[in-house]
């Protein structure tokens, strides 16, 4: 992991308050698995009202030849706010790759993968989607949205593999939520990415097969040492009792912690 002022390729709205940031530096060369993410520096110089710590962002994708990736998220509140205003050029300090995404080899060779992905949680699905379908998986895609509007990176996935589109709201894809038609997908593996109820319902439906969660925490300093974004492991057994996201995930096979 290093820590580097990165420039702004790009950056552009993709749905309603939904932000493609493509960044350039030396970072990518650090990328180890898809699904790892860095944390963004959003407070710059412009004041004490800034937010002081930095925010967790999962990494989308990857360009090692331009020594690029791409950062997709959602402006949600100050500091997020304030970094959907930085432009071409700007300079924005960035630390990571940090943490241990999805295991691509979980997959068997000529296999079936399943991604499940709800609203933001979706962006580091095309990635890990990327390598899957580059070693010859044959991977469908799950992604639900609240509603039209919050749609992103629909035909980007559909070139990928199959895509089913879904809205709380029926105003595109399929009316309802992932978990609706996860009963009659065949897969070998799969690999969800969403809000916690989602996640929560998706680990019981998917029963024996190999499950991968990425678990979406708040986060203090990203490296394991404020403890902020503890969750408890299910083993009574286990020694420590614990798993640090930022560190130890944001990726767990399923029933290894608990969903609360």
């Amino acid at each position: 992991m290093i820590q580097e002022d990165m420039t702004v390729l790009s950056h552009r709205e993709i749905a309603d308050g939904i932000f493609e940031l493509k960044l350039h530096g030396k970072i990518p060369a650090e990328i180890s698995e898809p699904g790892q993410f860095v944390h963004v520096r959003v407070g710059g110089s412009s004041g004490s009202a800034a937010p002081l710590l930095r925010r967790p962002i999962s990494i989308c994708t990857a360009d090692l030849g331009h020594q690029s990736l791409t950062l997709i998220y959602r402006s949600i509140g100050l500091g997020t706010e304030l970094l959907s205003h930085a432009v071409e050029g700007k300079k924005i300090d960035v630390f990571g790759p940090l943490g241990h995404g999805f295991p691509v080899d979980a997959v068997p060779e000529g296999g079936r993968a399943l991604m499940i992905g709800g609203g933001v949680g979706v962006p580091p699905l095309f990635g890990l989607s990327q390598m899957l379908a580059d070693k010859g998986v044959q991977v469908t895609h799950v992604l639900g949205f609240r509603s039209e509007k919050d749609i992103f990176y629909e035909n980007e996935f559909a070139e990928l593999g199959e895509t089913i589109i879904l809205t709380e709201d029926g105003t595109n894809g399929r009316a309802g939520r992932v978990t609706d038609v996860l009963k009659g997908i065949d897969f070998d593996t799969a690999y969800a990415c969403g809000p916690l109820p989602m996640l929560k319902a998706v680990q019981t439906m998917i029963g024996e097969k190999p499950l991968y969660l990425s678990m979406e925490q708040r986060m203090g300093c990203g490296i394991g040492a404020c403890l902020a974004c503890v969750v408890h492991t299910t083993d009574r057994d286990d020694g420590k009792g614990y798993r640090r996201v930022c560190c130890d995930g944001p990726v767990f096979r399923a029933g290894e912690v608990e969903l609360c």
